[in-house]
């Protein structure tokens, strides 16, 4: 798959100035292929060194949060398994968040939003099982990482944005890891608008994540979503969301129907707000 690219210039640089940029070159080729080892500690860290080029000090804190992630039946496979353990959240990190980038919080990447702690990601992206050859829509790109643990389930990824300038910023570091050797983020397509209205070019999904709280599914998604696809999103009033694994299932009379189920069986989990584009301005949020 060609991985559509809808912005550039100033974007590296942009990138650049916010997060690390690591010198080296990927060691060896991608493949889908590749599974890290999970017996122990050393020898994941060993084999992500020769064959992805990693900071040992960053592998040994996904080692740990993959640990505590497979304790809490946050992955709950294998693939999840693999999709984490080779995706670089430092990457994804603010400099001056480096030291956090594998701990159980949110934080803050600017323009007043943030990147969701390790076990929020997982359990969600494990709760909607993704397939390769699968076509994934994310919405709500923020630092990228999600798109990017996306990239290592399946090569069709889709994300939109809604603050142009953070979309900028992400698009650049997935071109400036493409251009070091991550390969599998070529799978990421990447676009600035408002998602509530999904991305309809290239509907329908088989499965949609959505990573900002809204009181209500919006239609335009349940509409691009495949039947028997899967969506994730956080549901409720601001600041106390529950995150709902929502099926979509189409009956023989051509009726389609909707089960709702809570990941975290009644939790609430905090999301940034689902805002909305009026013209070129983002003002106020799509709750009704």
């Amino acid at each position: 798959m060609q991985r559509r690219t809808f912005l550039i210039g100033s974007a590296a640089t942009l990138a650049g100035a916010a997060l690390p940029r690591a010198a080296a070159a990927v060691p060896k080729p991608y493949s889908w292929d590749d599974f890290p080892p999970t017996n122990n500690r050393e020898s994941f860290i060993k084999w992500m060194v020769e064959n992805r080029g990693e900071d040992p000090k960053y592998l040994a804190q996904r080692w740990s949060r993959y640990q505590v992630l497979v304790a809490n039946r946050d992955v709950t496979n294998d693939i999840n398994k693999r999709a984490f353990l080779l995706t670089p959240r430092e990457e994804f990190t603010l400099r001056q968040n480096l030291g956090r980038a594998y701990d159980h919080a949110y934080l803050d990447i600017g323009y007043g939003v943030t990147i969701s702690g390790p076990h929020v990601v997982s359990r969600m992206t494990s709760a909607i099982d993704v397939k390769f050859g699968e076509k994934v829509l994310e919405i709500g790109t923020g630092s990228g990482y999600q798109s990017a643990y996306l990239a290592n389930l399946t090569d069709q990824v889709f994300t939109i944005e809604i603050i142009r300038p953070l979309a900028e910023r992400t698009r650049g570091i997935y071109d400036a890891l493409i251009a070091r050797g991550y390969t599998e983020f070529k799978a990421v397509s990447s676009k600035p608008a408002d998602g509530y209205y999904g991305w309809q070019e290239a509907a329908p999904f088989d499965k949609i994540i959505v990573t900002c709280g809204i009181d209500h599914i919006p239609p335009a998604l349940l509409q691009q979503l495949k039947a028997g696809g899967i969506m994730v999103i956080p549901v409720g009033p601001p600041g106390a969301q529950r995150i709902l694994r929502v099926v979509k299932e189409q009956a023989a009379d051509g009726n389609f129907t909707i089960a709702r189920s809570d990941i975290y069986n009644g939790r609430v989990v905090p999301f940034v707000p689902f805002t909305k584009l009026e013209g070129d301005v983002i003002k106020g949020t799509h709750n009704q």
